[in-house]
């Protein structure tokens, strides 16, 4: 699996890939301990660095900064479920062969009396440092987060956590202006006056914010458990049927609808239904009231809630700039076929050979074509009646950066399309209209033309012969060289046409040029 084994090979449109470069290797498994306000949670990274895989992911909800408001001190009961769970991460980090553990601490810690006797006590007891950063850090890493999903993204950040929630702007990869608040659930809880004196606190800070931060009327990045908590609400009260937090979009309209909801609902059964935590819960309706003065202020032109945040902001701090600037989403692909693939590599020829059917797509498209050629064939071993399926649900819940939901169905019919004719009777069916129509049929012409194209497998490096594309005439030519006649039999032969079937095509053969 060796990505840099040929450094003067023409990589052509896929780029050369650096998931085994010695900076890229160095960020192969990581391990963030982030102590929040709310909760402590590790996660530990793995595979592609850009696109990394959650190799281990564990929450503990200790709630660190209730009573924070009154007492100026940790929670007595929540420092020492925090302590606990971090010793028992440092051992799980031991046992995963990782060399340290990165530990960031938040809100809670850097503004209880006791957060330095806090560290101190983990230091003591486990042997992991606790990096204490401050509002505006937080605010930085957290937007660095968001652009390990969205390179070159634009918009501002929100980051809600249990004692503070941060802000900050980006805009073509970069992190520009950033702020912090009080405006975490945890810590408005405490807040004197009952709802009205809630609210007040709210609409003050919060036009402060809006004074500091100027005119942010691009995309809203949500950050943070109880913005992901109200995603789920939204994805209950309009039967959204692929339950992906990450690229979830929302509007204005809908943040309204869903506070609306929440407040009509009996809170244990939304909890129940929607899959949330009694303590998350619990912040829900504190939440849904900041989240609607963030949006009739800023009023963003859409809505995006992104599961990365300060941990994948940490990783991202580590990458150089080169890693950084490679799209998330085919480096996972290219990752993907190194590993699992039975010929690394022919991603790249079947691309070659198919393309001439989408020379005219827009770029975002052929992105996709690349992805869906890198993943072709990474699930063989599924077994053949479940192969389609298996493709399907891969790609549209798979942890992948960089992709809209409709981006996940359509990549997810396409690969569906590589092993199976038809799209029925799959139990998908609720997610395919999450594209028109038109979109369905380009990814199942995608998905033809690779299922026709695996047929002319040989080697990485072979010529599979040409396809040419008329729409005008709607005419598919396929010239194969001398060295591929034996290939195309009768399965090659019924595939191509079925392929020109979805084309509404006339198809024209000829077999035997010179390779």
């Amino acid at each position: 699996m060796d990505g840099n084994s040929d450094p003067a090979k023409d990589w052509g449109p896929f780029g050369r890939p650096l998931f085994n470069d010695p900076e890229a290797r160095a960020l192969a498994r990581v391990g963030v301990v982030d102590v929040g306000s709310n909760s402590v949670r590790l996660v530990v990274f793995d595979g592609a660095a850009r696109s990394p895989a959650y190799f281990y992911n564990e929450k503990i909800m200790c709630a660190l900064g209730a009573g924070l408001s009154e007492t100026g001190r940790l929670n007595p009961h929540g420092r020492r479920r925090a302590l606990s769970a971090i010793h028992r991460f440092q051992r799980l980090a031991e046992g995963m062969g990782l060399d340290q553990l990165t530990a960031v601490a938040t809100a809670a810690v850097r503004e209880a009396d006791d957060g330095p006797d806090f560290c101190d006590d983990v230091l003591r007891e486990t042997g992991v440092t606790i990096h204490v950063i401050d509002g505006t850090e937080e605010a930085r890493l957290s937007a660095q987060g968001v652009l390990l999903g969205w390179p070159g993204a634009y918009g501002l950040v929100c980051d809600i956590g249990g004692s503070s929630m941060e802000l900050a702007e980006i805009n073509n990869g970069e992190v520009g202006r950033r702020v912090t608040s009080q405006l975490g659930p945890l810590k408005l809880r405490d807040i004197k006056g009952g709802k009205k004196g809630r609210k007040a606190f709210i609409d003050n800070t919060l036009d402060k914010l809006q004074a500091e931060m100027g005119t942010q009327k691009n995309r809203l990045f949500l950050v943070g458990g109880s913005w992901r908590a109200i995603a789920r609400i939204d994805m209950e009260r309009r039967g959204y049927p692929l339950h992906v937090l990450h690229e979830y979009r929302m509007t204005g309209k809908a943040v309204r609808a869903t506070a609306k909801f929440i407040a009509e609902n009996d809170l244990e059964d939304l909890r129940q239904r929607c899959g949330i935590s009694s303590s998350r819960m619990e912040l829900v309706p504190i939440a849904i009231e900041v989240l609607k003065g963030v949006v009739r202020r800023f009023k963003p032109h859409d809505i995006a809630v992104s599961s990365y945040g300060i941990r994948e902001g940490m990783l991202y701090e580590q990458m150089p700039d080169r890693l950084r600037n490679r799209d998330p989403l085919i480096e996972a692909c290219l990752f993907a076929e190194a590993k699992d693939a039975r010929m690394p590599g022919f991603g790249k020829a079947l691309y070659n050979f198919i393309m001439p059917l989408f020379k005219s797509a827009h770029p975002e498209r052929q992105r996709l074509v690349k992805a869906a050629c890198l993943l072709h064939d990474v699930s063989w071993r599924a077994h053949p009646d479940y192969r389609a399926q298996t493709c399907f649900d891969n790609a549209t819940r798979a942890n992948l950066g960089g992709l809209r939901h409709s981006e996940r169905v359509f990549l997810g019919l396409a690969l569906l399309h590589r092993y199976r004719n038809k799209r029925e009777g799959t139990g998908f069916e609720d997610l395919y209209d999450l594209i028109n129509e038109t979109d369905q049929t380009q990814a199942e012409i995608l998905g033809k033309a690779m299922r026709f194209g695996a047929m002319l497998w040989m080697h990485s490096s072979a010529d599979l012969g040409t396809l040419k594309w008329r729409p005008k005439k709607r005419e598919l030519h396929l010239s194969l060289p001398a060295s591929a006649e034996p290939l195309y039999g009768e399965v090659a032969a019924a595939r191509f046409q079925s392929l020109t079937n979805t084309l509404k095509a006339t198809s024209h053969v000829k077999i035997g040029r010179a390779s």
